[in-house]
């Protein structure tokens, strides 16, 4: 049984025959394709004049979009009003398109924050921030609250364990309810 084995295993090698029969020869590469030696001399200059083409095109493009003028048609001031010109339109349209809310009521008020020193050292400026919606909420009952970017920099302008132990901010309502704390 062991002789068996061995030949079985030696049939499913293939044989050097078989391969070279897969594999095309030279012969047959060579008359598929004619035959043309080429050198890496010929190839570099035909490289090279490719690029002296595109190279002339890209130059004649830039010389078609330059326009010609004289210095006395344009004056330095022309110029530097043209580019203002352009610059405050772009202002204006900005500006114009920030619609007014109208306020309905505005107020002055000194927060007293003392009370947000009770409990944990650390935890000082944000109870204050939390006393200071409270407050804002007791007074002016609005349908939505915001604190201002400065108003939340003061209270926490000298860390977390020493917020200031008043705050004097001005508060605005408009039509929709909106309150906005500002710094006085």
């Amino acid at each position: 049984m062991a002789k068996k084995k061995s030949k079985e295993i030696k049939s499913k090698e293939p044989s050097t025959k078989d391969i070279k029969s897969k594999e095309p020869s030279a012969k047959d590469i060579k008359s598929k394709e004619p035959s043309k030696e080429i050198s890496l001399d010929d190839l570099e200059t035909d490289l090279e004049e490719i690029e002296e083409e595109s190279e002339e095109e890209v130059i004649e493009e830039e010389i078609e979009e330059i326009e010609e003028f004289e210095i006395d048609e344009v004056s330095e001031g022309e110029i530097v009003e043209d580019i203002f010109e352009e610059e405050i339109e772009e202002e204006e349209e900005e500006f114009i398109e920030a619609p007014k809310e109208e306020i309905i009521d505005e107020r002055i008020f000194t927060i007293p924050l003392a009370k947000a020193r009770r409990g944990p050292r650390n935890k000082w400026a944000k109870k204050s921030i939390r006393y200071l919606r409270e407050y804002m909420n007791r007074h002016f009952k609005p349908e939505a609250l915001i604190i201002s970017q400065i108003v939340n920099e003061k209270i926490w302008e000298r860390g977390a364990q020493k917020p200031p132990r008043k705050l004097k901010v001005r508060a605005t309502k408009n039509i929709d309810g909106l309150v906005v704390v500002y710094l006085v």
